[in-house]
């Protein structure tokens, strides 16, 4: 018994130490990351957030801009990837046919006629 006790105690110290160290003494600092690095699970789910503010705002524009935060890329591009991404990964249909919609408007935007002139 006091075998395991020690065992556990030893355990539970290593494991105390190491959070301390991480979290305390040597945490992680993130410095100037932009959001281009992200993965592309998380850059799909940008995109499907993306997709379903489009459905209910349909302001194109405004959703382009949102999809150029996360990629330097055309934005179609970006779309694009994200539904492979999420085909393969099995997204559920409903949102699989936002992307979709989100990908055909993109197709048709024009970014001349999206311009102001002062």
């Amino acid at each position: 018994m006091t075998r395991w006790l020690g065992f556990v105690l030893v355990i539970l110290l290593g494991l105390t130490a190491g959070l301390y160290y991480g979290w305390v003494i040597n945490p992680v600092r993130y410095v100037d990351t932009i959001p281009s690095s992200l993965r592309i699970d998380y850059k799909s789910d940008y995109v499907l957030m993306t997709a379903e503010v489009y459905q209910a705002e349909k302001d194109l524009s405004l959703a382009v801009r949102r999809l150029g935060f996360i990629g330097s890329e055309n934005p179609l591009a970006t779309v694009q990837d994200a539904i492979l991404f999420a085909t393969q990964k099995g997204y559920p249909d409903a949102d699989l046919t936002q992307m979709r919609g989100l990908e055909n408007a993109v197709k048709t935007w024009n970014p001349s006629l999206n311009q102001t002139t002062p």
